[in-house]
């Protein structure tokens, strides 16, 4: 095995010198070997000999590298005598006839290509030597850092979130009750209300800050991995903004991203693990903070036929949660496994139309399996049951906006029916099989300024009302209409399932060199169940489902890869109860 040797900068530098002096007095023994007079003998010993000897007696030339630059300079002194006698011998029958007289100094001529010659010859080996000794020159660094790339963003906010004072204050949080022991919804044994959200109080001048730090590493030409990290106030998939204050406390840092991918032919990427978004999609499906677990499969690649036009496509298959190995918790007999997942295909193509103008186009089928609630078996919790078969059905993460159901068929106490407690928990009412269309035209207006349009269709295929009623039992809790009466029926139900999402962008559409700008709007419509609430834009409506309004924005580069942004949205409910929310936000950001 080869071992390599690091060198100090110092010794490096003194090793050069030592070369370089080697390198000139080769130059000159040699020019002086061929001014020395035909009959003069040569030295025994040349100067060059003698200066490598002195060298490595000082410790200044290590003796393996000294020995060989020895042995070649006693080469090189031999074949310097015998071109000596070989000009001598020539001067002294000249072909012209005439005789050398007493006194004449000969000067053989060397020419520049001989000399240039030289001096190629001895950097050549000393960079030979160099590379395969490993010296360390100065300023390099190990192979293995030019594999890998680091690349971050921060971004530091200000947001002011306003509410209108007509807005309903009986908007109830059921993530909240999914998260803890259920709400009992027997008015005979409840302690009071639920969990509310506010709607009605403004919440001014928050600063918030999200900073992500990620490893790219190319482990081959085939083979890449990732790892980042990310800031966030809690586990949410939606957001990895961390609201400041909190007494000044440190903040957290989350596993943001983790995968490995690897292109067994030209055009195909398999990735596994924890990566970004492999779908083309607007943040009114899938939030841009979001990232997906699991395998994706994408296919990329321009036509053969037209350079022009490249197709495109992805299959995911994300699993979104799997029920506990361990539940019931309090049970000799243990459910089976319950596993939730995601599995989405797309097709789109990307084509240049000519040089200002270019189109894409993307249309994908998502199918949300198991995710819908599950009334339970008849569960007898005033017996001292702690749990119910159906739990495992309620929602990870929820935002809000979709028709929800009671997921526990509680058994009442026969002894005091009217007074049994019943704790509930909520699942989803509707499935989930949703058509995505996605569009984009990017052309130039105005003496060469950027328009973006951008458009988003999603339908969920799935939804169905009556079905709905009919898996709840009976049990739809939310989406009837502002004016349903206490106990509403399913003609009080409102809902629906679809969403459809225009913007417009004009200018540059990420900036990232001093002076870009861009500024924007757009307008968004989501009924209660177009999509699941959990995954899309926390910041419109915040979050979720049930929504409508516009939105406007700007850019502004004040650095590379520096630049403010603000951004206004003004929404309110599409169905139900009025809720109406204005959000403003400023910012400065960074990446690197």
């Amino acid at each position: 095995m080869t071992q390599h040797t690091h060198l100090p900068a110092h010794a490096v530098r003194r090793r050069a010198q030592t070369i370089a002096v080697a390198a000139a007095l080769a130059l000159t023994s040699l020019a002086a070997s061929a001014q020395a007079p035909a009959a003069a003998a040569a030295p025994a010993e040349s100067a060059m000999v003698r200066l490598i000897r002195g060298l490595i007696q000082s410790g200044a030339l290590a003796k393996d590298v000294g020995e060989a630059l020895l042995a070649q300079a006693q080469t090189e002194a031999m074949a310097a005598q015998t071109t000596q006698r070989q000009v001598a011998a020539a001067v002294a029958a000249p072909a012209t006839g005439l005789r050398p007289e007493a006194g004449d100094v000969r000067v053989p001529y060397i020419p520049q290509t001989v000399r240039d010659q030289i001096r190629d010859d001895i950097k050549g080996e000393v960079m030979a030597q160099a590379k395969s000794e490993g010296w360390a020159a100065p300023n390099e660094t190990p192979e293995w850092t030019q594999r890998i790339r680091f690349e971050g963003d921060v971004r530091v906010r200000n947001e002011s979130r306003l509410f209108s004072a007509g807005n309903s204050n009986e908007v109830v949080d059921y993530a909240a009750i999914n998260k803890g022991s259920g709400y009992d919804v027997n008015l005979n044994t409840t302690a009071g209300l639920p969990p509310l959200l506010n709607t009605r109080q403004d919440r001014k001048l928050l600063w918030r800050a999200r900073a992500r730090i990620g490893l790219a590493a190319e482990i081959s030409d085939n083979t890449h991995a990732g790892v980042r990290l990310a800031t966030g106030g809690d586990d949410s998939p939606v957001s990895t903004t961390q609201t400041l204050g909190g007494g000044l406390g440190k903040k957290s840092l989350w596993l943001d991203q983790a995968w490995l991918s690897h292109k067994p032919m030209e055009g195909l990427t398999l990735t596994g693990g924890r990566f970004g978004n492999p779908f083309v999609s607007s943040d009114t499906l899938f939030s841009s903070d979001l990232n997906f677990d699991g395998v994706a499969v994408q296919y990329q690649k321009a036509l053969a036929s037209n350079k022009d036009l490249e197709i495109f496509g992805t299959v995911g298959v994300i699993p979104l949660e799997y029920s506990s190995d361990n539940f019931p918790q309090y049970s000799q007999d243990k459910a089976t496994s319950q596993n939730k997942w995601l599995f989405g295909v797309q097709a789109g193509a990307n084509w240049k139309l000519d040089s200002t103008n270019r189109l894409r186009g993307a249309l994908a089928y998502y199918d949300f399996r198991n995710v819908t609630g599950k009334v339970s078996s008849p569960c007898a919790l005033y017996a001292g049951a702690k749990s119910c078969d159906s739990d495992w059905s309620r929602p990870a993460f929820m935002q809000k906006g979709n028709t929800l159901m009671m997921l526990r068929d509680i058994t009442l106490n026969p002894a005091n029916p009217a007074d049994t407690a019943q704790p509930q928990y909520f699942g989803l009412a509707s499935k989930f099989q949703l058509l995505d269309v996605n569009f984009r035209w990017d052309t130039q207006v105005a003496n060469g300024y950027g328009l973006r349009l951008d458009a988003n269709y999603v339908r969920n295929l799935a939804y169905d009302k009556a079905e709905m009623f009919r898996r709840a039992r009976g049990g739809i809790v939310n989406n009837y209409g502002a004016n349903a009466p206490l106990v509403p029926t399913q003609a009080d139900f409102k809902s629906g399932g679809n969403a459809y999402m225009f913007q417009a962008t004009f200018g540059k559409p990420s900036p990232s060199q001093r002076g870009d700008w861009n500024v924007l709007a757009g307008y968004k419509r989501i009924e209660p169940d177009a999509m699941p609430d959990g995954y899309n834009d926390s910041t419109f409506h915040h979050g979720g489902t049930n929504a409508r309004g516009y939105f406007i924005g700007g850019s502004y580069a004040i650095d590379k890869n520096t630049w403010l942004s603000g951004r206004w949205s003004a929404t309110r409910e599409v169905y139900g109860a009025p809720y109406q929310i204005d959000t403003l936000q400023l910012e400065l950001n960074a990446r690197f």
